[in-house]
């Protein structure tokens, strides 16, 4: 290549440089002038502004307060380790030593946390004393009790199909008579839960669509109010996308706000619940406290809200921005 058209070539690429960062310059301050523009009109109706902020929060919190109830009810769900307990009652015929044998091999196994054993000596000295029939009990020539082991699985979480895999697994060793465990209760936990998710996320969807029509009303208001000074800038040759972005960042401002509000009356409802649920769970000799917003969820709570925000604001300026035009 000659030295001419390489001389010419490098002035043509940094021309091509400049170009680009002279666009890309003016595309961020264009976007800084919507975004500080758009602040301006949020603050500029306070009180618009901030009852429909409120709405969008309450909208917002509704279904994240049920979301954090849920998590709080599993969470003390997977910490009652004797509601998932399995009860193995032995054959009479198996002595203490063999028993003990058979815990300890339990014990290995990867869906088993913890054994224990109950000895059928101990058994019966207890159900002297709690069933009333001491006397009845001490005429009998035999300790009629089997050994008992007490099975603890591994997993935190109420899964019944784990459960009922790892009992007919239990069943199915000679050792074992039967194994027990409350099944209609953890089916009604797990019932009960399941109906609660599916309640959430109904009504998560029915909150996010009432979301959108609020922004997507309020920016449609705003569009009405600035009608001529849209049809003016379009008359002067002012883009659909110059005019939107105003509006797509107010949607911006309505999002991002409700979310801080719904995040606020989270944690109202949480400091109001505390004392209650703190002496409920004395009662119960328990220290569980209830657990708040994570930093993951909350950006979540953020992100949500600042993402129904913007879709409500740009559904709403694409269906009316397109009927103004100048005359």
């Amino acid at each position: 290549m000659k030295p001419r058209n390489l001389k010419k070539n490098i002035r043509s690429n940094k021309s091509f440089k400049n170009e680009l960062k002279r666009r890309f310059d003016m595309w961020l301050l264009q976007h800084a002038q919507a975004f500080i523009f758009s602040l301006g009109q949020y603050i500029k109706t306070p009180i618009s502004s901030i009852l429909t902020t409120m709405v969008i929060g309450i909208s917002l919190a509704l279904p994240a307060n049920f979301y954090l109830l849920l998590d709080n009810i599993r969470y003390v769900s997977s910490s009652w380790d004797d509601s998932v307990q399995i009860t193995l009652f032995l054959q009479t015929d198996i002595d203490e030593i063999r028993a003990a044998e058979l815990a300890n091999i339990l014990a290995e196994n990867n869906n088993i946390s913890e054994t224990h054993l109950i000895k059928r000596a101990d058994a019966l000295v207890e159900y002297q004393k709690l069933s009333g029939f001491a006397d009845a009990l001490n005429s009998l020539n035999e300790n009629p009790l089997p050994n008992v082991i007490l099975v603890t699985p591994t997993y935190a979480d109420v899964n019944e199909a784990t459960t009922e895999a790892l009992i007919k697994e239990l069943e199915a060793l000679s050792e074992v008579d039967s194994a027990q465990y409350d099944k209609r209760w953890l089916k009604r936990l797990l019932y009960l839960l399941d109906v609660v998710n599916r309640l959430i996320v109904v009504l998560s969807t029915f909150l996010a669509i009432a979301v959108l029509l609020i922004v997507g009303n309020t920016i449609r208001l705003s569009i009405d109010n600035r009608r001529s000074e849209i049809e003016i800038t379009k008359l002067f040759g002012g883009t659909d996308r110059f005019i939107q972005r105003p509006f797509l960042y107010s949607g911006f401002w309505y999002g991002a706000s409700s979310s801080i509000i719904a995040w606020l009356l989270l944690i109202i409802s949480m400091r109001m619940l505390d004392g209650p649920v703190n002496k409920l769970a004395k009662l119960y000799n328990s220290d569980f406290q209830l657990i708040g917003l994570s930093l993951g969820n909350m950006l979540i709570l953020l992100a949500s809200g600042i993402a129904l925000g913007l879709l409500g604001s740009w559904i709403a300026v694409k269906r009316h921005l397109r009927a103004i035009e100048p005359t």
